[in-house]
């Protein structure tokens, strides 16, 4: 079913916690809606595969090899296969995710 969305009014926020909704589900990737409360973060850690993240609205900052990144609504960044990343939610904030899986 094809239906209109709004990133920015399809996902809500919850007090204390980070909320995800899965938009697309393939073997080629994933696309996921991201929604954190302030102050929630994502610890360091890898994926095997590289990852666009797109400030839907307010603003994160991304660590990248250690390295802090901010983001602010419309704004992307692409985050490596293999290299520790970790989110921040810099207030509340939502991203949408673009894990795209490749065979090497």
């Amino acid at each position: 079913m094809t239906e209109k969305m709004n990133f920015k009014r399809d996902l809500g926020y919850s007090d204390g916690s980070i909320i995800s909704k899965m938009i697309i589900k393939k073997e080629a990737g994933n696309v996921t809606l991201f929604s954190f409360d302030e102050g929630q973060s994502l610890s360091e850690h890898t994926a095997p595969f590289d990852a666009l993240v797109q400030i839907v609205e307010g603003k994160a900052e991304i660590h990248i090899n250690k390295v802090p990144y901010e983001l602010n609504e419309g704004e992307s960044i692409v985050m490596p296969a293999d290299v520790p990343h970790a989110v921040v939610a810099m207030g509340k904030f939502k991203m949408l995710l673009t894990m795209i899986k490749s065979k090497s």
